[in-house]
This record gives C-alpha cells, sequence and structure tokens, in this order.
C-alpha cells in the first residue's frame, strides 16, 4: 500500500487485545468452524522454473494466473483442490539440502491422496524420480502405501492411499469434515 506521499506503508499485524476480547466467549467458540478445506500450501524455491516444471509434469499440477499486485517471481498452481504457490527463494535463504539421499517419513512434508498406488509408482520410475516406498498398518488390516519423494528443493511430498485409515477423533467434537468416508464407516452405516 502507496501513502499520499509515494512512501510505501508498511504491512500491520493484527494482534487483539485482552481488553477487547468479548467477555463471553461461547457464543463464536461453540459455533462450528468456517474452514472448508486447505486452499493452498506456500514453497520457497531455489528456482520457481524448475519447480513448476517438477509439480506440473510429476504431479500433474496446472500454471495458473496470479494476481498482478504480487510483483515478485513466483508461480501458483493448481489441481486436485488444492493450490501450491511457489516464491523464488532471495539469496541467502535457508531452503533444506536438495540433495538428500533418502526422504525420512518423519520430516516436514505434504501428502496427496492417491486412488491408484501402482499407476503413481510407475509414474516416479518412468521420470526417474528416486522416491521410498513403505506399507504401515497391515497388522490392523487396513494397509496404507506410501510413496516419499523430494522436489527439486528437497521439500519432502508423500503419496497415499490414506482412505484406508479411519480417522476417529480423540474428542468427540463432532465437527470433523471430511472430503471422503472410510471404507469402515461406509460399511457401518
Amino acid at each position: 500500500m502507496e501513502t499520499s506521499q509515494g512512501e510505501e506503508e508498511p504491512q500491520q499485524l493484527h494482534k487483539e487485545k485482552e481488553e477487547d476480547r468479548p467477555q463471553n466467549h461461547d457464543s463464536s467458540t461453540n459455533r462450528p468452524m468456517p474452514l472448508m478445506a486447505l486452499n493452498h500450501v506456500s514453497r520457497l524455491c531455489r528456482s520457481v522454473e524448475a519447480s513448476v516444471e517438477f509439480y506440473t509434469t510429476v504431479l500433474g499440477f496446472v500454471p495458473t494466473g496470479r494476481p498482478p499486485t504480487l510483483d515478485f517471481n513466483g508461480a501458483w498452481l493448481f489441481n486436485y483442490g488444492v493450490g501450491i504457490h511457489l516464491v523464488q527463494e532471495e539469496d541467502g535463504g535457508d531452503l533444506p539440502d536438495a540433495s538428500l539421499d533418502r526422504p525420512d517419513p518423519m520430516d516436514n512434508h505434504i501428502s496427496f491422496q492417491c486412488e491408484d498406488m501402482g499407476a503413481m509408482e510407475q509414474r516416479l520410475k518412468d521420470l526417474g524420480v528416486e522416491y521410498l516406498r513403505r506399507t504401515i498398518n497391515e497388522e490392523e488390516g487396513s494397509p496404507i502405501d506410501q510413496l516419499f519423494f523430494n522436489d527439486p528443493d528437497g521439500f519432502m511430498i508423500e503419496i497415499c492411499n490414506c482412505e484406508n485409515l479411519e480417522l476417529v477423533p480423540a474428542a468427540s467434537l463432532g465437527r470433523l469434515r471430511l472430503p471422503w468416508r472410510s471404507p469402515r464407516s461406509a460399511r457401518s452405516k
């Protein structure tokens, strides 16, 4: 935002003060959250072009327009109901080591639900993407297959068939809004 003198006005962080909060929280905290879904994930990258190539070729994302006010090097991608916003790293940034030998499933990552794990694994092989494959939860009778691999900047991506895992809330909030129903909950109805 610019002021009348042409100077850029700093962005302000809104932080509510204790005395500004309503005394009765029941009306706002007991209502369901107005959230609908994950909108986008923002990623710093060494090369926006290399990351666009990776996310479009390997994962099938599609470039979309960005508002013209975003006058820095970046790109917006979209597919599967979620966006990925890529932002060019400034010199001296602190990105992970992109040359990691093997992805660590316990590290930060984003996960995509997959309906055909065999086809996705074949795609990774065809494109020469190194990945780690594992299956968990076999003992419980609901095996979950996972593929882990890194993008060009070392950010880990997981592909899974996690719909096999039934989500059971730790507390009875009754407010879970799932994009799919697990096989067990579908059978029990």
